[in-house]
């Protein structure tokens, strides 16, 4: 299959090309030429197969042309190794879990399918990950390709803004993994990365790559679990509204190429924090990016997220369409965590606060429209955020066992300057 430029159709590379350049010359982002639709019989047999049989399906019908069948089976073993199980927390509102990988968040499934993805491409070269992150997308990235030989993973994080749990995870490892401090937010390392990959003495001196959602080995993979979530719903006749918390925007692009594919999700609510430059262009102002604001869902503190173009190209550059398919909506820290409150207090069911942002967009989506069964994505485990559930909450929170591991872990950064030229002049001398 090809891949084309979000900024330019007519550039067209192989997914080799694709996923180790991570983003086009031309700062686009690579979209498949075409998008294959899973058959009918596909979605008959849908809730009597296994996860990993719905990825052998899924990921044989995109990448049949470019992997053989037991590279396919390969990757998908490789990812899915944990579940993604669909919790109901209150009539007609599912929780799907994505916290139940090695960092407990939904990043999981893209770092260790980008990992293997990128092992079986990449052959003997060696080549440089670089990673910007505001909290998970660090940690996952860091243990899929912990040890991988041959990669050398570079993050970068704004410091102090990511959770205490977060930082650990992607800062005591060691090893290939580097962590890199910078004195911004998460856009100023999403900027200072993106400049790496445009700069000519840099490429001409390293093979540099990207598993943020950028790269299509991080994204598309995350496709999967729609169509998961989808197989364990009781059966309904409702239509079905699917809220995701968004910050870079590619989980709920993952979504909708899930859709495009043929999964019959009727609409979605991209459901963010007071960082909403998406929400106001779904409600019909000029997309404009924005400095980031810091808040308590800070995964989803992006003011300039990369994955919009996406969103767009999904819907063949049709802002009708988008608009009409996809909902937008916002809250601030208070009504999140007012909202986490109710349903622990209602329900017993425990969210982190991206979980809750999605779940207060879906229902406020649902008190809207009637005939609808709701999904909302619950992306990291509450434990990724003890302090701030275990202050809304009055609780003591247990943590899993891997989190408490990562606590120990001794904290190894270097501090970065605000500067492309200061992360130039690190890559150039490691």
């Amino acid at each position: 299959m090809k891949f084309y430029s979000t900024n330019n159709s007519g550039h067209q590379v192989d997914l080799r090309e694709a996923v180790i350049k991570g983003l086009a010359p031309d700062q686009g982002l690579y979209m498949p030429c075409s998008i294959p639709r899973m058959p009918k019989d596909f979605f008959e047999k849908l809730p009597s197969l296994s996860f990993q049989e719905i990825g052998y399906e899924v990921i044989g019908n995109i990448f049949s042309e470019d992997l053989s069948k037991d590279q396919i089976k390969d990757l998908v073993d490789h990812t899915l190794t944990f579940d993604a199980p669909l919790v109901k927390v209150e009539e007609k509102v599912y929780s799907l879990e994505l916290f139940h990988g090695p960092t407990l968040a939904f990043k999981d499934f893209g770092a260790r399918f980008c990992s293997k993805l990128m092992s079986l491409l990449v052959e003997d070269q060696k080549i440089k990950v670089l990673v910007a992150t505001s909290g998970d997308t660090g940690s996952a990235v860091a243990n899929g390709f912990y040890k991988v030989p041959g990669v050398e993973v570079v993050i970068l994080y704004p410091s102090g803004k990511v959770s205490v749990l977060q930082e650990k995870q992607f800062t005591t490892l060691g090893e290939n993994v580097t962590a890199l401090e910078v004195d911004g937010v998460f856009d100023d390392c999403q900027r200072m990365v993106k400049e790496a990959f445009l700069d000519k003495e840099l490429n001409e001196q390293m093979l540099l790559t990207s598993a943020n959602s950028i790269n299509i080995a991080r994204w598309i993979p995350q496709c999967l679990y729609y169509f998961y979530a989808f197989s364990r719903l009781p059966k309904t006749t409702d239509k079905l509204a699917v809220a995701v918390p968004s910050g870079n925007f590619g989980n709920i692009a993952a979504g909708i190429l899930a859709e495009r594919m043929g999964l019959p999700i009727d609409t979605f609510v991209a459901a963010t924090n007071i960082n909403k430059v998406v929400p106001d262009y779904l409600g019909g102002a000029t997309f404009r990016a924005r400095p980031s604001l810091q808040t308590i869902s800070n995964s989803m503190d992006v003011g300039n997220p990369s994955n919009f173009y996406r969103l767009l190209a999904l819907y063949g550059n049709d802002e009708e369409e988008l608009k009409a398919k996809v909902k937008g909506y916002f809250y601030d820290d208070g009504t999140t965590r007012g909202a986490m409150k109710k349903v622990k207090k209602e329900t017993g069911y425990i969210m982190d606060p991206h979980g809750a942002v999605a779940y207060l967009g879906l229902k406020e989506f649902l008190e809207d429209h009637e005939g609808y069964t709701g999904i909302f994505l619950e992306t990291a485990h509450p434990g990724k955020f003890n302090n701030v559930v275990e202050e809304t909450l009055d609780i003591q929170l247990p943590l899993p066992e891997r989190l408490e591991t990562f606590l120990h872990g001794t904290k190894k950064t270097e501090p970065l300057k605000n500067d492309f030229r200061a992360f130039k002049e690190y890559l150039k001398s490691h």
